[in-house]
This record gives structure tokens, sequence and C-alpha cells, in this order.
């Protein structure tokens, strides 16, 4: 894998331990936004871009988070132990969108994006210091063609009229 470019956007208020946000674009075709880096414990950190669990309300469907204690809905108490836990008997509230699949894949992200992160806090101290927008990036839909619909073997013989 080869990380084609880094951006990085500093937080206003760095005495928090959200330090900045980052977009990574990888073989210079596919972007992941909002990588978060925290400052932690032992340093910072990457954290990849994640959306809440929720779950659905007993009585009338709709999809709650998961530290909701009523319904968004329709008012009706939630139980409060719906969300599993992980690891460290901690409930798990969300899931990544996009993550590394192996230890030494994230080590090699991480170390790329902290780079890039030192480099550009080393930049903000520069007079006339302007930041990098991470919404900028050329979508490449000017010259985009719809793709050719493949069928699968099964859709073929319902489409003729054959099978169930």
């Amino acid at each position: 894998m080869r990380i084609s470019e880094v951006r990085v956007k500093l937080v206003d208020n760095r005495s928090e331990k959200l330090q900045a946000f980052c977009t990574m674009t990888v073989e210079g075709e596919f972007v992941v936004r909002d990588i978060k880096i925290i400052d932690g414990a032992r340093g910072p950190f990457i954290a990849m871009p994640s959306r809440k669990l929720t779950d659905r309300c007993g009585r009338c469907g709709i999809k709650n988070h998961l530290r909701a204690k009523y319904c968004n809905e329709c008012g009706n108490r939630l139980a409060s132990n719906r969300a599993k836990s992980d690891g460290r008997g901690r409930a798990r509230l969300h899931t990544d969108i996009a993550h590394p699949i192996n230890a030494n894949c994230r080590q090699f992200m991480e170390q790329t994006i902290l780079e890039a992160f030192h480099a550009e806090v080393e930049k903000a101290k520069s007079p006339g210091y302007v930041a990098p927008d991470l919404e900028d990036f050329d979508d490449g839909y000017d010259d985009y063609e719809e793709p050719v619909r493949r069928t699968a073997p099964k859709e073929k013989e319902r489409e003729a009229g054959h099978g169930a």
C-alpha cells in the first residue's frame, strides 16, 4: 500500500486531547476522511473514522443511540445495558467505518500520518500560515463514466424468465 497524500488540519484549541483531523489518500485513488489525531497517555495516536452504534426501540422500532435512556420517537424507556462490551469490559458505543486489518498496516499508517502531523505543527509556527482545506480533493467526477453493469448468473436467468 502506498499512502500518496496526508492532509492535516490542526484543531484551534490544542489543549484538548483532540489535536487534529486528517485526510489520507491511498494510491492516489482512495480517500479516507476524518481520521483523528488524539493526544494519549503515551503520546499522539490516530483514531479511524467511526459512527455511533444504535439499536431499535422494542415498542416502535426506531433507531436510538445506545446511550439513550428514552426512545427518540415514542418516549419508551430503554434498557440501560444494551451496549455490548469490548475486551476491557467497557461499553462499545462506536464502530470504525474504515480501519487497517493488521498491526503492520496500522503501524505504517500511524507513522505516516503522525509524521505529517508533526510537519504541520512546525508549519503552523511560521508567520502567514494557512491551514490546509481537507475538502478540496479532485473527486474526478468530470470524466466519470458509468460502469458496465455486470449481472450475476442467477439474475440473468430471472431476467430471461427462467428459474424462480
